[in-house]
């Protein structure tokens, strides 16, 4: 039985009580009426047992009134619990992150049919090296969480704000995902531009770089609207104190690996 189930029961007890308490008192008051002229024994008699019926039922309208004052301190607690979980939910609400945390599954091969008119379109091949184990894989850098980015020197934040951050974060990824798609791809099946960009992805690889996912300037410039200047380099400095990127250099080209 719910609460509300009980208090209106009790109510509705205190509500026959009291009717009961007042027929009793008009019956009383009847027989006080009468009390000018001498009462018989009888009469006296069953004004004792009214008046004793009486107390009776004073008694147990009094435990009906303290019941439903405990029931209404319980459901006075129960409104302060719901209050608070709904203040608790409408803050989650209001304050869902733009950028959740993710893991992101290896695909499992059965990737639609190529469109050669997009760079980022794809076929997977199998995978040359030990860290693109699955087909279509492609490794993506995690976001920044509130606790990594408020440990971040605020000299090297300068203005940059969280979900600035994780948008560079996002680009990057864009960069990468759209880059290595291509390298998946046969150089048969990609057109002309395509092919331009798979060979230049090709030439800037290197022993050191076996095995990893990177990207360079021009690939940011390629696949994102992101600008390559000195506000980009103040990010890759936050990222890099996240531990979410390495630099290497070599060849003219500064390749930002990931982590």
């Amino acid at each position: 039985m719910t609460v509300f189930n009980k208090v209106y029961r009790c109510f509705r007890k205190m509500e026959d009580i009291s009717h009961h308490i007042h027929d009793k008192i008009a019956s009383l008051k009847c027989i006080l009426d009468l009390s000018v002229v001498e009462l018989p024994k009888n009469k006296i008699k069953r004004l004792g047992q009214e008046m004793f019926a009486l107390e009776r039922l004073l008694e147990e309208f009094e435990k009906c009134v303290d019941q439903q004052e405990e029931q209404l301190k319980h459901m006075k607690d129960l409104e302060k619990l719901f209050q608070k979980d709904q203040k608790d939910v409408q803050h989650m609400k209001d304050n869902i992150p733009a950028h959740m945390p993710r893991k992101k599954a290896p695909a499992n091969g059965n990737e639609p049919a190529v469109n050669q008119k997009e760079a980022a379109d794809v076929q997977p091949a199998q995978q040359e090296h030990g860290k693109k184990s699955s087909k279509g894989y492609i490794r993506e850098m995690a976001v920044i969480i509130m606790s990594e980015f408020e440990s971040i020197p605020q000299y090297m934040k300068g203005r940059v704000s969280y979900d600035q951050l994780n948008a560079a974060v996002h680009n990057i990824n864009t960069a990468v995902t759209a880059k290595y798609k291509i390298l998946q791809q046969s150089v048969k099946i990609l057109n002309s531009h395509s092919r331009k960009l798979h060979q230049r992805f090709k030439e800037q690889e290197t022993k050191e770089t076996k095995g990893q996912y990177f990207v360079v300037d021009d690939d940011i410039r390629e696949f994102t609207q992101m600008k390559v200047d000195k506000r980009f380099q103040g990010i890759l400095n936050m990222l890099r104190h996240c531990q979410r990127l390495r630099e290497l250099r070599g060849g003219g080209l500064t390749r930002y690996m990931l982590l």
